[in-house]
């Protein structure tokens, strides 16, 4: 963590307009609603483009960018082995239009959302990395939110799917405190941003009310598409295992972890 800070601390600068701009948030955030004091953080960047802007894990990204780099030497290189925040969000300027993409299992969805944020504006001001900041409240995914925004940034965003206010969300955390971001550096994007594309994974386009239905099957069933995908095969000790055996062992895997994955963002999708 006190590397992520030096990190931050670096690439901090003041804001430019007409540049694309980076912004880095620590996001902090409880999967377990059984065990609080489990607090998970990551730096996440909201990457803000003229036509759009993408929200993303940074250690995710770095992981993805390191792959690609090896497929194009023809290397079949692994990503890292730790937890990361998969999700991807990428918004649009004067739409509510926001395309999600999220994985489950080996398959890759994006999800086309309209997001509508009703926002209430109060009279409670405070500083935030030295620029003055306002309170705002919201409804979303099942949660209360409270946010801090400022207008001397002039960018309507935020991380994950928040926008809408009169000025770039600083900070924003839900009443539990479960989910909080707070923005800990900006800086400048000179290149157009592309997110590296490994092209492994099958993509399907989902709408919102198809993607909440997938959603609540996989949490029933999450290797319910793996039938028919995974052959025979031998584990590391040369045994035999048939595709039905293999599956139920992941299957397995992926509930204990589903179990202790039980305070989403959006807490509604779990009801």
């Amino acid at each position: 963590m006190k590397n992520i800070q030096i990190l931050l601390l670096l690439l901090l600068s003041f804001f430019a307009p007409g540049q694309n701009k980076q912004f880095l948030y620590e996001y902090k955030f409880i999967p377990d609603s059984t065990n609080k004091s489990d607090v998970k953080s990551e730096i996440v960047i909201l990457n803000v483009q003229k036509d759009k802007s993408e929200y993303y894990s940074a250690g995710r990204y770095a992981s993805d960018s390191a792959q690609a780099a090896d497929y194009k030497k023809g290397i079949n290189s692994m990503p890292e082995v730790k937890s990361m925040v998969n999700e991807r969000v990428t918004k649009y300027p004067n739409s509510n239009e926001v395309i999600y993409t999220t994985f489950m299992v080996s398959d890759k969805y994006k999800v086309k959302q309209d997001v509508d944020l009703k926002w209430k504006l109060t009279d409670q001001f405070s500083k935030i990395l030295n620029y003055d900041v306002q309170k705002a409240t919201t409804e979303f995914g099942g949660r209360q939110w409270t946010a801090w925004f400022t207008k001397e940034i002039p960018i309507q965003d935020g991380p994950y799917k928040f926008k809408g206010l009169p000025g770039l969300i600083l900070k924003i955390e839900d009443a539990t405190k479960s989910h909080v971001w707070e923005l800990k550096g900006i800086r400048s994007n000179q290149e157009e941003f592309v997110y590296p594309d490994l092209g492994q994974y099958r993509i399907t386009e989902l709408n919102y009310n198809q993607y909440i239905k997938k959603f609540k099957n996989y949490r029933a069933n999450p290797t319910a598409d793996l039938v028919g995908r995974i052959p025979d095969q031998r584990d590391a000790k040369g045994k035999m295992r048939t595709s039905a055996e293999v599956i139920r062992e992941i299957n397995k895997q992926i509930m204990d972890h589903l179990a202790k994955d039980n305070n989403l963002i959006e807490i509604e999708l779990l009801k």
